[in-house]
């Protein structure tokens, strides 16, 4: 007669207290998650880093028009010429507005 021997079982208590340690393990872990993935969104400059790669081609064959003004999204694109240190340059830069972050491509030119 073991099969109607009495299990021990937990007690209302301690089902509670499992139960919040639980939900507060998933809610840290989904905080981090959503932390992880919005630094990553805000990071994502492969399209910006593109446009002026393209903008560098379309300079080095002559049709583009110094200075040159754009926007795209979040990012303010300037291509302008400087003269430092004796040479001339071009410099290729675009500004996020949201988070200051700054991308600068330089060219020389003779």
């Amino acid at each position: 007669m073991d099969v109607l021997r009495k299990i021990k079982g937990s007690t209302l208590m301690e089902t509670l207290v499992a139960t919040v340690l639980i939900v507060v393990v998933f809610m840290m872990a989904s905080m981090t998650l959503n932390s992880l993935f919005v630094t990553s969104v805000e990071q994502k400059d492969g399209p910006i880093r593109q446009e002026l790669l393209f903008l560098q081609y379309i300079y080095a064959h002559g049709k583009l028009t110094l200075p040159h003004y754009d926007e795209q999204e979040n990012w303010e694109i300037k291509v302008e010429e400087q003269i430092w240190q004796g040479k001339g340059q071009v410099i290729f830069s675009a500004m996020n507005t949201r988070n200051d972050k700054e991308i600068i491509f330089s060219l020389s030119h003779e």
